[in-house]
């Protein structure tokens, strides 16, 4: 279990401290039907994990700082988070589109864990953080429909399982017991389902269940590691990134990885990019557009 816990951890630390400082990040979109990709903005330093707000810009992470980027006119901006200045990739717009949910590296917390992630809260345009969930380490992946439930992948015991937490805070409900990794639970439009990547056959792949923890189905049975399922908004598709060498437990930046896109009615499954240089950062986190047609995501490259 320790040699398990160091693997999780080494992976879920920024990226930015796992990657060269002559890293380009290239801003993308790529639509799920005619696969024609679109690059934004090509940035010289390491940006990861875009939100698509519905008033046409993304919220990314870089250097533990969050950021807007403006899709027609590519301005980027800093997006005020307070004392969280050590933000990691796992963020998301609440469905209101009025909050934002921050992981944020709590190095008051009192823990002796050496990474302290923790869940926050704050206005869409900035302000001061809310922490909502008291025990680290802690990373959030999805917010329920109606806006009052995160779901999150969390460390308790040395075991990284999903959990979900009230908006307000409060205690914590753990919704998978498997040995081995539950990473990057993220709801469906209505509600009724979480998709989440699972290690527990010994290989990494989709699974999804109910919102209660029930029913626990596995989605993908390939040779690929395929991690952080995202349902669209309109409930009929998810895209997740495929690594196409088996990272075991680990989704590490810099490996070749590709975009795939499952329909939800037929469980057909397609390529929708190429195989690209990229890992953790390129699609952590929700990231479709508020029409289900295209997705966001990031490809880099290294000098």
């Amino acid at each position: 279990m320790i040699a398990y816990f160091v693997i999780y951890l080494l992976t879920s630390l920024p990226t930015f401290a796992q990657s060269p400082k002559d890293t380009i990040s290239f801003i993308q979109t790529v639509d799920v039907v005619s696969g024609k990709i679109d690059t934004i903005a090509s940035l010289k330093a390491h940006f990861e994990a875009p939100n698509w707000h519905p008033d046409n810009y993304l919220i990314m992470n870089s250097y533990g700082k969050l950021y807007t980027l403006q899709i027609s006119s590519k301005k980027i901006q800093e997006l005020p988070t307070g004392f969280a200045t050590a933000c990691n990739n796992d963020h998301g717009i609440s469905p209101d589109k009025k909050w934002l949910a921050i992981s944020h590296n709590d190095k008051k917390d009192p823990s002796t864990k050496p990474y302290k992630s923790a869940i926050y809260v704050l206005p869409i345009t900035g302000g001061t953080p809310r922490r909502i969930t008291s025990e680290v380490m802690s990373f959030w992946h999805g917010w329920t429909p109606d806006g009052r439930t995160l779901a999150y992948c969390a460390e308790r015991n040395g075991n990284y399982d999903v959990y979900t937490i009230g908006i307000e805070g409060g205690a914590e409900k753990r919704l998978t017991t498997s040995e081995g990794l539950d990473d990057g639970p993220d709801y469906s439009s209505d509600g009724k389902y979480i998709y989440f990547n699972s290690y527990r056959t010994g290989h990494m792949q989709i699974w999804r269940m109910k919102a209660d923890g029930s029913e626990p189905e596995q989605l993908t049975f390939d040779e690929n590691s395929n991690w952080f399922a995202h349902p669209s908004p309109d409930n009929q598709w998810i895209v997740y990134i495929a690594y196409t060498s088996d990272e075991k437990q680990a989704h590490l930046f810099g490996k070749n990885v590709k975009l795939r896109l499952m329909n939800l009615v037929t469980k057909q499954i397609k390529d929708i990019t190429p195989v690209f240089y990229g890992g953790q950062g390129t699609i952590n986190v929700p990231s479709w557009s508020p029409d289900s047609r295209k997705v966001a995501f990031v490809s880099y490259s290294i000098k």
